[in-house]
């Protein structure tokens, strides 16, 4: 991913998006929706190195899998969240968006139960 690119992408987008509000408001929205589900797409594919590396390294210190998925899932439902969120503030729909934010902070705290559980029982262990 260039980040030239997705800059170009987002400005020349921005500026459309803005006479199309000016000109045809109805298709503002579908076009910004647009513009910003391409770039997230670029983005996406940008950190498939990334989580590699993780997992690579993951795997070197010997640290549990779960751990790392619950990680990688998590930053997930944080970037799509955040993506949904901006997107509905945008549209003038502040109140969805922070419903939307409110999911996505739950769906955080239930991936992230294993893991709790499991500290939970390592703290139990050291103090009974």
């Amino acid at each position: 991913m260039d980040i030239l690119s997705v800059v170009g992408l987002g400005l020349v987008s921005a500026v459309l998006v803005v006479l199309l509000r000016q000109y045809k408001p109805e298709f503002a929205m579908p076009a910004g929706v647009l513009a910003a589900v391409v770039i997230l797409l670029l983005s996406i594919s940008a950190s498939l190195p990334i989580l590699d590396k993780i997992k690579e390294t993951a795997t070197k210190a010997s640290i549990n899998g779960d751990y790392i998925g619950i990680l990688i899932k998590s930053l997930g439902v944080c970037y799509l969240t955040q993506f949904a969120s901006d997107t509905c503030k945008d549209s003038g729909e502040s109140s969805m968006a922070s419903k939307i934010e409110l999911a996505g902070k739950v769906a955080v705290m239930l991936l992230s139960l294993p893991l709790i559980n499991q500290v939970l029982g390592v703290v139990t262990k050291l103090v009974g």
